[in-house]
């Protein structure tokens, strides 16, 4: 069956549920959408997994730009590993799986801790003075999270989810915004962990000297100049994800940023993307403008960790299920508009 086909086929589907037409508001386009990812009348949500990517950025060493240290994105990973942060709390909650990755950061961890180790390096460069990883270290990690991935599809999932965890990555998330929406760089950076409006002005500044030092002329060197080793595999993630034909639950402000430069890439991903939510960071909202996506929760969230995909997997679920279970006017023997 040809895309438009299906299209018609699933919408016919959703109309002749017992319920007015578009009652059902975005679920029905949700229904829609992972119909025609699936290629399939009858889709499902098969294993959902939420993939944490943890990485520090050699900024956050100078702690102009992040109220809290470096050291935390570490103390982070031990907290999801032991179940304390709120994605192992979201997760649990809604049956998703939860994977978390050691993209990069500064620690070494214990080999029989429960990560996946896909270590580039302990951390980036201070994109103040160099790049901030070298375009082959780039390449790698997109490399190695597009193996997790792979992984993760052919144990049976079809539907992922992506976090991430580093102190300054709000930095980064805002540099490539900058580059690939042409947004002014004030306009890109917001309260990260929660800076004042004093250090927010303090963070623009510095962010506009970085973003003036380079003229990144492809989005893989972008990446390179201004991205941290999680971000790359959160892209690398998403191009190897569109590839399988999954289900791809875009979070908030950090993994939007890494579609940014996936669909810089490859602008066919957004086919197979479901926007989670809206974040509270001023400029994921720009994002999503700029993307023309539609996101599922306006919750003012921005803890980032993939919690806002977290939640909005059981939409998902209630998308198919409705599509699959739910009784059309026929067979229910109900009053209707016929054809």
């Amino acid at each position: 069956m040809i895309k438009t086909e299906l299209k018609q086929a699933l919408q016919h589907k959703i109309d002749l549920k017992t319920k007015p037409i578009g009652a059902l508001g975005q679920l029905e386009d949700l229904a829609l959408k992972i119909g025609s990812i699936q290629s399939t009348e009858s889709p499902q949500i098969s294993k959902p997994t939420i993939v944490v990517f943890a990485g520090d950025h050699g900024i956050a060493t100078k702690g102009e730009v992040n109220p809290f240290p470096q050291e935390v994105t570490a103390q982070m990973v031990y907290n999801f590993v032991n179940g304390g942060a709120a994605i192992n709390v979201f997760s649990n909650t809604n049956d998703v799986a939860l994977k978390i990755v050691d993209a990069g950061v500064n620690h070494k961890f214990d080999s029989d801790l429960n990560i996946i180790n896909a270590k580039i390096d302990y951390g980036t460069k201070n994109y103040q003075d160099q790049p901030a990883m070298t375009q082959e270290q780039c390449q790698e990690a997109i490399r190695r999270s597009g193996d997790i991935v792979a992984k993760i599809y052919n144990e049976g999932c079809n539907t992922i989810g992506f976090g991430e965890m580093g102190i300054s990555n709000t930095s980064s998330a805002a540099l490539l915004m900058a580059h690939f929406t042409q947004t002014p760089i004030e306009h890109c950076v917001g309260s990260g962990t929660g800076l004042n409006a004093e250090g927010i002005n303090k963070k623009a500044q510095i962010l506009s000297e970085v973003f003036e030092k380079y003229s990144p002329q492809t989005p893989l060197e972008t990446l390179a100049t201004f991205g941290g080793f999680e971000v790359a595999m959160l892209c690398g993630s998403i191009l190897k994800a569109a590839e399988l034909k999954m289900i791809i639950v875009i979070d908030g402000f950090i993994v939007t940023a890494a579609l940014l430069t996936a669909y810089a890439l490859n602008p066919e991903i957004l086919d197979n993307c479901v926007f989670a939510h809206s974040s509270d960071e001023q400029g994921h909202k720009k994002m999503l403008e700029y993307l023309n996506a539609k996101p599922l929760l306006n919750l003012s969230l921005r803890l980032g960790e993939g919690t806002g995909a977290a939640l909005a997997i059981p939409l998902l679920k209630a998308a198919v299920n409705f599509l699959n279970d739910m009784a059309s006017f026929e067979s229910a023997g109900v009053s209707g508009e016929t054809e």
